[in-house]
């Protein structure tokens, strides 16, 4: 399971991670995929073990772990339930990452102890319906009245949106400077303007709640301003960044968990008076993702150590984050072939483990961006 040796902190968590995988989500996964309704309590379960502030410094209520961890603990919720693994994600890195990484003094006492428990869910509000990959793009502006920051605009996509108490969101302080106009703001679900659009119908995830987010004269107070004016684009561009680990960690266990039920079926269903997984073509099957998924597990922890060794981890995370969203399909797709007739029921996992993992090739940058992001930093240094 383990390409590179952990350390006995990152064991451990990875055993609790399992563990609460196993006795808290396992039962559910199915159902709650049946009926888009997710337990929101079960947050502050997570909240219970650490999980929902896993970067988040001990100094501010959070677990205070590495990367690696952070990552590992992403693999086990989604070896499990992609839902739940995606609203951890998005909470701790997009939510909990650019307060902690850009936020005062003040914002980091305020606001990370609530999120850091679980009392409080984070979310992200980047996409708008004309800015996807050109992020850029954004039309949510914010005009400084008095003491007030006043925020019109359309957010969509949004993990987490409609339970989330705070929100980082992006908006445009100054059009006349493109990006470098762009601004980030910590915005409070109960402040005048607000509202909770509608919720996405999803091909996977769908107990994850994505929703369209909207700022009618939204009343930011200028406290809230997340760094400088002008900062926020490249506030969440690193923010992206460290999610692209998030992203491959979540797809990395959605193949595991994959594979794991496909040797299961294998090992119980016979044909031919024989289990099937004794047949030669399907033990090539589990050779290739077992391959695939220790590759791309490699990129995944690699990615993280960067990170948390302080180097430039941008190209790595694009990497794992590429390569283990596109191998995360391809594993899925096969263990579906595994099962036959029987991996296109809803009644087998691997059917929506398959649905929820083609979000990896598309949220927090598409394949066809990373790609982008790659070349251009392998030309760039030669």
């Amino acid at each position: 399971m383990t390409p590179i040796a952990l350390t006995d902190e990152q064991q451990m968590i990875k055993e609790t991670a399992r563990r609460f995988a196993e006795t808290e989500l396992a039962p559910i996964a199915t159902k709650i995929d049946e009926t888009g309704v997710y337990p929101v309590e079960m947050f502050a379960k997570m909240g219970e073990t650490g999980f929902m502030g896993l970067t988040v410094p001990a100094e501010y209520g959070g677990a205070g772990t590495d990367t690696v961890s952070y990552a590992i603990v992403i693999e086990e919720l989604a070896r499990v339930c992609g839902s739940t693994a995606l609203g951890v994600a998005a909470h701790n890195s997009l939510a909990c990452g650019p307060i902690t990484m850009m936020g005062t003094e003040k914002q980091k006492k305020r606001f990370l102890p609530e999120l850091a428990s679980g009392e409080a869910i984070g979310a992200f509000c980047l996409t708008e319906p004309q800015a996807g990959s050109d992020a850029s793009n954004t039309k949510t502006t914010a005009v400084l009245k008095g003491d007030k920051y006043i925020l019109n605009g359309t957010k969509i996509f949004v993990t987490n949106g409609g339970w989330a108490r705070y929100l980082v969101a992006t908006a445009m302080t100054d059009p006349s400077q493109g990006p470098k106009g762009i601004s980030a703001f910590i915005i409070e679900n109960d402040f005048p303007g607000f509202v909770i659009g509608s919720k996405e119908k999803k091909l996977g995830l769908r107990a994850s709640g994505t929703y369209e987010i909207v700022f009618d004269n939204c009343e930011v107070p200028k406290e809230n301003l997340l760094g400088t004016e002008g900062g926020g684009f490249k506030t969440f561009m690193k923010t992206l960044e460290g999610g692209r680990i998030s992203i491959g960690a979540f797809s990395l266990g959605l193949a595991q968990g994959a594979m794991e039920a496909a040797i299961k079926f294998g090992k119980d269903r016979r044909q031919f008076d024989t289990p099937i997984i004794d047949f030669q073509i399907n033990q090539m099957k589990v050779a290739d993702m077992a391959t695939e998924i220790h590759a791309a597990r490699l990129l995944v922890h690699d990615a993280a150590r960067r990170k948390d060794a302080g180097e430039d981890f941008a190209r790595y995370a694009s990497m794992a984050k590429l390569f283990a969203s596109e191998m995360s399909m391809r594993v899925t797709t096969q263990a579906i072939q595994l099962h036959g007739g029987y991996g296109y029921c809803r009644e087998y996992q691997v059917e929506r483990m398959y649905r929820d993992a083609k979000l990896g090739e598309i949220g927090e940058g598409t394949s066809e961006i990373q790609r982008l992001i790659i070349a251009r930093s392998v030309l760039g240094a030669n």
